[in-house]
């Protein structure tokens, strides 16, 4: 059976985001917990992801910043998962970044897994071409969902059931090129 790791971004994603709906419904998902929800430290993020013993059956669910803290995970486990789902990356240097996540960077190089990044047209922390940057140098597909802001609860997706069409397919491709 696939594992789900879900990786909010800053502030955790509360009960109204899509992730934490997806994290009710998704047989075997579990949510990292670092202790730096609000001042992020990237290796209290990455600690936390190692507290969920991710493995070859994982599959990552990312969002926001949790897409910056999975991607440099993956770079310092190469094939330490089964894919990564990640949607709205930021772009630190963006003009909207927040100054309290500064040591999260993007990560150079391929992840070496499956990835896909799932982006909105008008995201206001990843302006102009910065998701598709971001997939080209992670070897990531790229999916541009439409205008839907940083596609979170504030872009009032509520279960984001396309979001959720979009994860399921991944899910199963990443499992059939496992088997």
């Amino acid at each position: 059976m696939t594992r789900i790791v879900i990786v909010p971004g800053i502030g955790g994603s509360g009960p109204e985001h899509w992730q934490t709906r997806w994290e009710a419904t998704l047989p075997a998902a579990v949510r990292i917990r670092p202790a730096s929800w609000d001042e992020p430290r990237l290796v209290d993020w990455l600690r936390a992801i190692d507290d969920t013993a991710p493995g070859r059956d994982t599959v990552f669910v990312a969002h926001s910043m949790g897409c910056l803290a999975v991607a440099e995970w993956l770079t310092r486990h190469p094939r330490g998962a089964a894919g990564a789902f990640l949607v709205a990356p930021p772009d630190p240097a963006g003009p909207e970044y927040p100054d309290a996540a500064r040591e999260f960077t993007v990560p150079r190089g391929t992840l070496g897994v499956p990835a896909l990044v799932i982006a909105s047209s008008d995201d206001p922390y990843a302006p102009g071409d910065a998701a598709e940057r971001f997939a080209r140098a992670w070897g990531a597909g790229l999916d541009v969902v439409g205008a839907f802001g940083h596609l979170n609860t504030a872009s009032g997706l509520g279960e984001w059931a396309e979001g959720r069409e979009r994860f399921d397919a991944f899910a199963s491709q990443v499992a059939a090129a496992a088997a």
